[in-house]
């Protein structure tokens, strides 16, 4: 009797959970939706900082712990590779960049029932990837302007785009880690 109870929990968990076809368009239309939010989010940001701050100018905001300020980033997250000089760099990060959104996108596609976190999580990280492949195709390098700090070491400055793709990869990390 145990062992069925066993089987019967384990196929519960093997088998997706259906949802209706209207409910499968509405949670595509929220991922959409997210996905544009961010995306728009983003590029206005960038560009406010690029009409409103000189580069490599630095506005404290909180003393001690965060700027804005204007730089230029040419290499991938982070600023790696940054300072290669090489010509094909940038070509093979659009490249790279967007062969994983393809992945993404078809695993969207693909994929009957998504979590709702994985979900969320996809979208922010299409969103924000969408964003700075964008700027790349367009400028060749992306627009960084949020510098976050304690005394004298600083984390690499990013913008809101990166902090989407890495709060998406949080939430489909919590999913797998608190998942059944």
């Amino acid at each position: 009797m145990g062992e069925s109870k066993i089987q019967n929990r384990k196929s519960k968990i093997d088998r997706p959970s259906a949802m209706t076809p209207r409910g499968k368009m509405i949670s595509r239309i929220l991922m959409a939706v997210i996905t544009v939010a961010v995306f728009v989010a983003d590029q206005v940001t960038k560009a406010l900082v690029e009409s409103r701050i000189p580069e490599r100018a630095v506005i404290p905001v909180v003393a001690g712990f965060f700027n804005l300020t204007n730089t230029k980033n040419s290499g991938a997250v982070f600023g790696l590779f940054s300072d290669s000089p090489v010509w094909w760099k940038t070509p093979l990060l659009i490249v790279i960049s967007a062969a994983l959104l393809m992945v993404v996108v078809i695993l969207v596609i693909r994929t009957r029932n998504l979590r709702w976190e994985t979900s969320i999580g996809l979208s922010l990280i299409l969103g924000g990837a969408l964003s700075n492949l964008f700027d790349r195709m367009r400028a060749g390098l992306v627009e960084d302007f949020l510098d976050f700090y304690v005394r004298s070491y600083h984390w690499a400055t990013f913008n809101l785009a990166d902090s989407a793709i890495v709060l998406g990869t949080g939430f489909i990390i919590v999913q797998v880690l608190l998942s059944d």
